[in-house]
């Protein structure tokens, strides 16, 4: 099998050619530092060109793509380019670990939650050009985390995770609700949480919390409540959410990576969801304080590598399934 990874390597296969001494820097020439390699499940995690392409066609194409998203919104065209650049993205995101701003800069596209809240739009016209476009691409609400986080899982991100977070909620509160006295501050607050607002949102953000509480981790490590206008600059990844003032006025929910705010104008669950399509599009690893609800999001909400789950993680999938 060594020969063969060598032959391999030798033809060019990234996932191999990446771990080779010769891209390595200096620091980190050694056989076992520094390996990339699939560890969420991903089963596109450093894929090659395109036949007939090359670096220098591709980054033609991101240029392309960057005029097509200044001239206004194709999305069918911003959809079939980002897909088209898809091997050229993942290798400057695994290989060189470029910074969330550099990223943000170089593929907007990948982090423009603006354009896709079909929900918040009053446009017949853009419902009607939606309807088109997504039976003509399959895409889901135009936004391209869905669908890199189809290209390297090959699963349906929101969709998923959605209705596997509604199928185990109320299994999940019972669980917590009948918790002793360790955690009975954080379930109090759930419940009053309810008590106030029993929308499906708020059902959403109560479950999630309820598995952060089950799982023994810190409801403050996920998620931060805070007015407009707070300092993110400290916050290396999290969902800052504001609350309205009246019941009838939802939270709003933002995603925060390395001081950068990455999403905005979301439900706390759809955030979460969101969260995990760009731990995964941007190739990052599971806070530690976190490790067990992002684990439990992965194998248990998303179903992926299932089967090999931390002790606590299966413990709860059992209670949920029977």
């Amino acid at each position: 099998m060594g020969n063969y990874r060598a032959k391999l390597r030798g033809l060019g296969c990234p996932e191999l050619d990446v771990n080779s001494l010769k891209k390595k820097r200096a620091h980190e020439k050694a056989p076992a530092k520094n390996i990339k390699k699939p560890r969420k499940a991903e089963v596109n995690f450093l894929p090659p060109h395109p036949q007939g392409e090359t670096e220098e066609s591709l980054e033609n194409e991101r240029v392309e793509l960057l005029n097509e998203l200044k001239r206004g919104m194709n999305y069918q065209i911003i959809s079939e380019k980002m897909a088209k650049t898809f091997s050229i993205r993942r290798q400057e995101i695994v290989s060189q670990a470029t910074p969330i701003n550099d990223l943000k800069y170089r593929w907007p596209a990948l982090f423009d939650a603006a354009q896709v809240n079909l929900f918040s739009s009053n446009s017949l016209q853009f419902v009607l050009d939606y309807i088109q476009f997504s039976t003509l691409t399959n895409c889901a609400l135009f936004l391209q985390i869905n669908e890199e986080f189809r290209r390297i899982t090959t699963v349906d991100l929101e969709a998923t995770f959605m209705a596997k977070l509604d199928q185990y909620s109320p299994k999940m509160m019972s669980l917590v609700f009948s918790r002793g006295r360790s955690s009975k501050m954080s379930i109090q607050r759930i419940k009053n949480m309810l008590l106030e607002d029993y929308s499906l949102e708020s059902r959403r953000e109560a479950a999630i919390r309820s598995l952060v509480v089950y799982l023994r981790e810190n409801e403050e490590d996920l998620f931060k409540e805070h007015s407009d206008g707070g300092d993110i600059a400290n916050e290396v990844m999290k969902i800052i959410i504001t609350r309205g003032s009246t019941i009838s006025e939802p939270a709003s929910a933002r995603i925060v990576i390395e001081g950068t705010e990455v999403q905005q104008h979301l439900d706390v669950a759809r955030a979460c969801a969101l969260l995990m399509g760009l731990i995964y599009a941007l190739n990052l690893s599971y806070p530690k304080e976190l490790k067990n609800t992002f684990e439990a999001f992965q194998k248990i909400f998303l179903e992926l590598d299932d089967m090999k789950t931390c002790p606590k993680v299966m413990s709860l999938k059992n209670k949920l399934l029977y």
